[in-house]
C-alpha cells in the first residue's frame, strides 16, 4: 500500500518584472511629463516594467500592498520621498492580510527567505528624494536622477533597514527620519497653511516657528535602559538615513544597514543661537553643539500624553507615538 503524501502548500510565484507605481502629480505635474522617456531608458537597458499611477493619497500603498500580494517583489518609486514612502507602507503594513501567501512561499522547498524581501527602486522626479542623497551626489541638480538611473541599468541593489513607529491607533514603516519638534512644527505650518506657495510657503513657516520656538519635552527612553528623559528641546529625530528636506544632513552618523536608529538631539538653543547654527545642520557638524546629542539604539520608547506633529519621511501626521523599532535588512534598495 502506497504511503500518502502530504499535500504540498500551494506556492506564490514571485514575479521578477519591476513593478513601477508612478504619481505623475510628483513635482507640481513634472513627474507625469517626464516620465515616459525615462520609462523607455529603462526598458531599452533590458528592464522589464509593469506601471501603475496614483491619484489620490494612499493610492501608492494599496497599489504596492495588491501587487506584493499577486507575487510582485520588485518596485519602483517613481515620484518624490511621499510616493516611497506610501510604497514602503504597502510593502509592510500594520495588518496580517498577506500573511496566508507568505506563508505558503516560505513552506515551498524551492523558495527562499530571499524570495520574500522586497526590492525598491527610485525614480525622482518630484521634488526630491531625501533618502537617496545619502548614496549619491546630494547637490545635483537633477536630485539623484541619472545616479538612480545607473544603479537600475546596472542591477545595483544593497540592504536597507526599515524602521517601524508603533503609535496607539497602529503602525507605520519608514526608511528615512521621524522628527519631533521644530522640524515637525515647520512642516505641518507648511502643510497645513503655506502648501501652494512652495519654497515661500516653507521660508514663511520657518520665519513663523522661529517667531514662537516652541521648546518642549519629549520624554524618550533607549533599549529599555534608564528613566525616561523629559529634557526640552528644540528637536528630537530618530534616523535610519543621513538627509533630510533634500540635502540638510540632520544625522551624519546614520547608516542605513547597521539594525540601529541615529537619534539625534538639540536642547533648547535661543532664536539667536538657531539662527547663528542653521547652516550647520546642512553640512552635520550641530551635533557638536553643546546643547546636541547623538547616539544609536536599537529601540525608542515615548512617554507622551497626547498627539503631537511628527515629520516622517516628508509626510506629516499627528500620532501619539509609543515606539520605535528596528526591521533589519527587511528591504533591498537600488541604489
Amino acid at each position: 500500500m502506497a504511503k500518502s503524501q502530504k499535500p504540498k502548500a500551494k506556492s506564490l510565484t514571485v514575479n521578477e518584472t519591476f513593478f513601477a507605481i508612478i504619481n505623475p502629480a510628483a513635482g507640481g505635474g513634472h513627474c507625469g511629463k517626464r516620465v515616459g522617456p525615462v520609462l523607455d531608458r529603462l526598458r531599452a537597458g533590458g528592464i522589464v516594467l509593469e506601471t501603475a499611477e496614483t491619484h489620490a493619497t494612499g493610492d501608492a500603498t494599496r497599489i504596492a500592498r495588491e501587487a506584493y500580494g499577486r507575487g510582485y517583489r520588485k518596485f519602483l518609486a517613481v515620484g518624490g520621498d511621499g510616493t516611497s514612502y506610501e510604497i514602503v507602507n504597502g510593502l509592510f503594513p500594520a495588518s496580517s492580510e498577506n500573511t496566508p501567501q507568505i506563508a505558503a512561499v516560505a513552506s515551498d522547498e524551492n523558495s527562499s527567505a530571499d524570495d520574500q524581501v522586497p526590492t525598491l527602486g527610485f525614480l525622482p522626479l518630484g521634488t526630491g528624494n531625501s533618502f537617496l542623497r545619502d548614496f549619491s551626489d546630494r547637490y545635483a541638480s537633477d536630485h539623484g536622477l541619472e545616479h538612480a538611473i545607473q544603479a537600475l541599468l546596472a542591477r545595483r541593489s544593497r540592504p536597507c533597514d526599515v524602521l517601524r513607529l508603533t503609535h496607539k491607533e497602529g503602525e507605520i514603516y519608514y526608511t528615512n527620519l521621524l522628527s519631533v519638534g521644530f522640524a515637525a512644527d515647520v512642516a505641518a505650518l507648511r502643510h497645513r497653511r503655506f502648501q501652494r506657495l512652495g519654497q515661500f510657503g516653507y521660508l514663511l513657516s520657518i520665519f513663523l516657528c522661529l517667531a514662537r520656538l516652541n521648546r518642549r519635552a519629549f520624554p524618550v527612553r533607549f533599549d529599555d535602559q534608564g528613566e525616561f528623559d523629559s529634557r526640552r528641546c528644540l528637536f528630537l529625530t530618530f534616523n535610519n538615513s543621513k538627509f533630510t528636506g533634500g540635502t540638510m544632513m540632520i544625522a551624519p552618523d546614520a547608516i542605513t544597514d547597521d539594525g540601529l536608529i541615529e537619534y539625534v538631539r538639540w536642547g533648547p538653543i535661543g532664536r539667536l543661537g538657531l539662527i547663528r547654527n542653521l547652516a550647520t545642520l546642512y553640512d552635520g557638524t550641530h551635533t557638536r553643539h553643546p546643547l546636541a546629542e547623538r547616539r544609536a539604539v536599537r529601540k525608542v520608547e515615548f512617554r507622551l500624553d497626547r498627539p503631537v506633529d511628527v515629520m516622517i519621511d516628508g509626510e506629516v501626521l499627528t500620532v501619539e507615538c509609543q515606539a520605535i523599532d528596528v526591521l533589519p535588512s527587511a528591504l533591498r534598495v537600488m541604489v
